[in-house]
């Protein structure tokens, strides 16, 4: 081996670091796709056009969004994984994506192995709630006549391996109780038999259930975050009764693996600010949405230990996706 001089050395430390923040500068010169694995209208997708539109603005380059839905968000992924990696392709995940890795062992791409995180969006809460006919007005009474009556009860969601799903497996776990899982194709479906009295109990979106409630068509016990909801304080935490329970519905972006670090530093200090701009952070409070804000750093360990927590509940629960 050569040994290069110490000057020498130096000199190319500051060339490769001259370069990055060339690279960094430049970064974006022509527009950037962001791939959002969901059918338009949902979620995901309008926070995935709010956040394009932010950045475009504040980047001076057009972030445009494609919509690759279908297989559970498995083929907008994979077509992400599969692309360039220079900044120009992202993907936006949720949730979704760490409970597919352990719910879809299968699948022709790996989170963590095909893609580097940039930054988290947002969560919501979920409510869990149950039509006014079960005789209980909190967690702890529905805990205790679950236990009474072990599997009488059940839960509906709005599919298998869905987070509606996964939020009531992680209630069951934890509680230590037996409820019957009645998966649905869709969430309207689920939501019309929890309102009918077909099903007993149901984990949903804040924005939705609350309206139901309001109208006396279920009951209001728990919200899922590890926070009470600002839009419904009076409405105490799950984990006020389950301690430490939490399943919220999070957003976030990635980029495929080797996505050079400067870009993803940009892509992130960008985001960040943009999430916790104080005009941001209220209107999303009036839907329900909580701003995150991490670094790139801390990001990557929440994604690795969500990762884990939903492996344990796929694997404890026997969860298998429709």
């Amino acid at each position: 081996m050569i040994q290069l001089p110490r000057s020498l050395k130096l000199i190319a430390v500051a060339l490769a670091l001259g370069c990055g923040l060339a690279h960094a500068q430049s970064y974006p010169n022509r527009p950037v796709k962001i791939v959002v694995p969901f059918a338009a209208g949902g979620p995901a997708d309008n926070y995935a056009r709010f956040m394009a539109q932010r950045l475009s603005d504040e980047l001076k380059q057009p972030f445009v969004i494609d919509n690759k839905p279908g297989a559970g968000s498995i083929i907008g992924t994979d077509f992400a994984a599969k692309s360039p990696a220079d900044g120009y392709t992202l993907l936006m995940m949720s949730n979704a994506h760490t409970v597919n890795e352990s719910l879809i062992p299968n699948k022709p791409f790996g989170l963590m192995k095909d893609f580097v995180g940039i930054a988290p969006v947002n969560y919501s809460n979920l409510l869990l709630v149950v039509h006014p006919s079960v005789p209980v007005k909190n967690v702890a009474e529905l805990v205790a006549l679950a236990k009474s009556k072990p599997g009488k009860l059940n839960y509906a969601s709005s599919g298998n391996g869905t987070p509606y799903h996964m939020a009531g497996e992680l209630f069951k776990h934890m509680a230590g109780i037996n409820m019957t899982h009645i998966p649905y194709k869709g969430s309207s479906g689920a939501r019309t038999d929890i309102v009918g009295g077909q099903v007993d109990v149901m984990f949903d979106a804040e924005t939705t259930m609350a309206e139901f409630a309001r109208n006396g068509q279920v009951r209001m016990l728990g919200a899922t975050g590890a926070a009470r909801s600002t839009n419904l304080p009076d409405v105490p935490t799950v984990a006020e009764t389950v301690p430490k329970y939490e399943a919220t519905i999070w957003l976030g972006i990635m980029a495929p693996k080797g996505t050079p670090a400067d870009i993803v530093n940009k892509l992130n200090a960008e985001m960040r600010k943009i999430v916790n701009n104080p005009d941001v952070k209220a209107a999303w409070a009036k839907q329900g949405a909580v701003p995150m804000s991490m670094t790139v750093a801390e990001f990557d360990q929440y994604l690795n230990a969500d990762i884990a927590k939903w492996a344990n509940i796929v694997k404890v629960s026997g969860a298998k996706a429709d």
